[in-house]
């Protein structure tokens, strides 16, 4: 390994990343995740209004599970190499 490379990886600290850019993808995320549950609702049961029910739903739920989860990985140091 060159010195160029070790002086980046004993260089490197892991990066702060705020809260709002945490939100921001839950958000955006689950827009997505909701337009496809809608869609296959809809063409599951035939009945739009059952699938926008069903999306309605999920949108809050999802939400707020994928919120939890991505603040527990990111505090979590499982898979980062912390050898220098």
């Amino acid at each position: 390994m060159n010195k160029h490379r070790l002086l980046i990886k004993s260089s490197y600290k892991k990066p702060k990343i705020s809260y709002k850019r945490h939100i921001a993808k839950t958000i955006t995320w689950r827009i997505l995740g909701t337009m496809d549950t809608i869609l296959m609702g809809g063409l599951i049961t035939g009945n739009w209004k059952i699938g926008l029910s069903i999306g309605g739903i999920e949108i809050i739920s999802k939400m707020t599970l994928y919120y939890i989860h991505e603040r527990l990985w990111y505090r979590s140091n499982f898979g980062v190499n912390k050898k220098n």
